[in-house]
């Protein structure tokens, strides 16, 4: 099994809605997006001092007071045995959900059907996504993904994370529009939030005032329900 376990987060009401949940995050990244929270997350490989195993049994201890069991990271799509992690959460008889960047589609919808919700992150509006990734041509990738997601019957929500160092309302404007023709429902604004590591964090200011009525207001008009978080 996977020995690149980095974290757990033992509770969740949060990261998988209708559900109360545990996350685990996994170690390993593709991608090198200049605002990321997790950039320890980011080798694939690394010293976290947790095994599958000891994950397994905290997740025993756990039967029937939760719900359900996210899978995070870094990507946990990059886990060679996904399925195999997947499978072994849903014999507990947990429900099971993946936050992932978008990048492995042929990785996601093999493992479709054993997921029972889906968290996809949208870095940008598709021409930055070069520069906001840190990797070149993963744009049509994520966009396989996301058709995949909405001809399939798994619920999900697309959420973009709104930092004023490198994102303007215009381009969340650009991004809600291109998800909605996609046959995007679900759609989810991030406030950005600093870490202690962060090389240039944006100001209070800028973060708060990021989300004006206007953006608010235009982006409305394709999502009703419109996730702030």
């Amino acid at each position: 099994m996977a020995q690149t376990v980095a974290g757990v987060v033992p509770f969740t009401s949060i990261d998988f809605p209708g559900c109360l949940a545990t996350v685990i995050f996994f170690q390993g990244c593709p991608l090198r997006c200049p605002f990321c929270h997790n950039p320890n997350l980011q080798p694939i490989k690394a010293d976290t001092g947790q095994s599958w195993d000891e994950i397994m049994a905290f997740l025993r201890t756990r039967k029937k007071l939760l719900d359900g069991v996210v899978l995070s990271g870094g990507e946990p799509l990059m886990q060679p045995d996904i399925a195999d992690i997947l499978n072994q959460i849903k014999t507990l008889g947990f429900k099971t959900a993946v936050h992932t960047s978008g990048v492995y589609p042929k990785k996601l919808k093999s493992v479709l059907p054993l997921l029972d919700w889906v968290g996809l992150d949208i870095k940008a509006p598709w021409d930055k996504y070069d520069v906001l990734s840190g990797r070149k041509n993963v744009a049509e990738q994520v966009k396989e993904t996301l058709k995949i997601l909405t001809q399939s019957n798994v619920a999900f929500e697309c959420r973009t994370t709104c930092d004023p160092n490198y994102l303007i309302p215009d381009d969340i404007l650009k991004i809600a529009e291109d998800l909605k023709k996609a046959g995007v429902k679900t759609y989810a604004l991030q406030k950005y939030h600093t870490f202690p590591e962060d090389k240039n964090p944006p100001s209070v200011m800028a973060i708060e005032s990021f989300f004006t009525d206007d953006l608010l207001n235009s982006v409305k008009t394709n999502y009703p329900t419109l996730i702030i978080r």
